[in-house]
């Protein structure tokens, strides 16, 4: 009791056999179990108490817009430097959202092991691409300030060349997040959340969105490999009036991220 506030929230079940059972509707108790690497539930009882099932409908996938508004907005990571987007240009980027203080092994700090073994894997990699970033961004930005995201950072024995930690001011991340198809809702200190990795091309573009937490290093390594070997388009020049714009005529056409 205590461990976290109340939230909705999906859980993996030990024996998915005691789900059988189980009807939309009831009300059940569970044990949670959380080792370092792993959560689960077990126990699973119904209480005789029914609930009523509200329908809920299926999360918009994210937006492509003919330019990403935040492309050039400057974030800040884990070193309390400004980056954005527009920094990583014909770079393949892998982009997901989590907070530091997520209790749970197999949802924030699986999506940062995921990163973690992806800078492994491409280090042992023959021939493998150079061109490629990856990118954390915390929606806690009042708790994951730069010096928060750093130690946590330095528990993955992350690499700042290849590995960035981004926050932010709320609304912003809330921007961010929503153009990825990434919904949060503060419960107390932790967060209701669903899941998205991103992978961006060299060229700007969505490539792929993968909406669950899991072991995604390999499919990450590949992806990322995919999109790095795109052609990047011409580097973006300034207009007269300052503002950042594309000189090759393919942005625009609403593939770009």
């Amino acid at each position: 009791l205590g461990y976290m506030p109340a939230m909705t929230m999906a859980f993996r079940a030990k024996d998915p056999r005691d789900l059988q059972r189980l009807r939309a509707g009831q009300e059940i108790v569970f044990r949670l179990s959380v080792a370092p690497d792993d959560s689960w539930i077990d126990q699973i009882a119904p209480t005789g108490r029914k609930r009523a099932v509200t329908p809920t409908s299926a999360a918009p996938p994210p937006s492509a817009p003919a330019q990403n508004p935040l492309y050039y907005y400057k974030f800040t990571n884990e070193l309390g430097q400004a980056v954005s987007l527009s920094d990583f240009q014909g770079q393949a980027l892998a982009i997901t959202f989590f907070f530091t203080r997520c209790p749970l092994p197999n949802f924030c700090p699986r999506l940062s092991r995921n990163f973690a073994a992806v800078c492994a894997k491409f280090a042992t990699l023959p021939n493998a691409p150079t061109n490629w970033h990856l990118l954390s961004v915390t929606f806690d930005p009042q708790f994951d300030t730069p010096a928060v995201l750093r130690a946590y950072a330095a528990e993955y024995h992350y690499n700042s060349n290849r590995w960035s930690f981004l926050t932010g001011p709320s609304d912003k991340i809330a921007a961010l997040a929503r153009l990825s198809g990434v919904r949060y809702q503060a419960a107390g200190q932790l967060f209701d959340h669903n899941f998205r990795t991103l992978v961006i091309d060299a060229a700007n573009r969505l490539q792929t969105t993968i909406p669950v937490v899991g072991d995604l290093s390999d499919a990450l390594v590949a992806e990322l490999g995919k999109g790095a070997a795109v052609r990047p388009p011409a580097p973006p020049a300034a207009d007269p009036a300052g503002n950042k714009t594309r000189s090759d005529a393919s942005y625009g056409r609403g593939n770009h991220w």
